[in-house]
């Protein structure tokens, strides 16, 4: 039987998205015990550079600190079962992929949200420490669970802007 007719490469492009959402968990949850009890015991701002420092921040809203408002218990368990709603769509999706790009940006998404679950699940918070600033603004900080988010939605939505131009040669 044909490959393409018995469905396993579409079973492929979600082991590959699997895969990667479950290194993006792991790389995750690693960097961000790493940080919180060996770097930023005590908490303080480490500068590494003149544009970029560690810092720990406990994140209450989703990446970049958005939606942030919810303190109580409520808000993040409604932001966990959100995006455990959505992780579930996104697995769908997943499984109907059809093409590489598509199940690694899937793979990026869901790992990173579901790194940022853990943390909200277990601490109450998401544990940033990445701060990027120019002078004295600063970008919120995040962690490698919002980095792999951002990434994953590049890589969704990039294709998308330029599908059906052919590039110059």
């Amino acid at each position: 039987m044909n490959a393409a007719l018995d469905g396993r490469p579409a079973r492929r492009l979600f082991t590959v998205g699997v895969g990667l959402a479950l290194a993006v968990i792991v790389l995750d949850q690693l960097t961000k015990w790493y940080m919180v009890t060996v770097v930023m015991a005590p908490p303080r701002v480490i500068e590494i550079t003149g544009f970029f420092n560690l810092v720990l921040t406990w994140n209450r809203g989703v990446s970049f600190g958005m939606l942030g408002g919810g303190e109580g218990a409520v808000g993040w368990w409604l932001l966990s079962v959100v995006a455990v709603l959505i992780v579930g769509g996104l697995l769908v999706w997943l499984w109907r992929a059809d093409r590489p790009i598509l199940a690694v940006a899937l793979g990026l998404v869901i790992g990173g949200a579901l790194g940022n679950v853990i943390d909200r699940l277990r601490l109450g918070a998401v544990a940033d420490f990445l701060d990027f600033h120019l002078g004295a603004f600063h970008w919120p900080a995040f962690n490698l669970a919002d980095s792999a988010i951002t990434l994953g939605v590049i890589a969704l939505v990039v294709p998308t802007l330029f599908a059906g131009r052919k590039l110059p040669k």
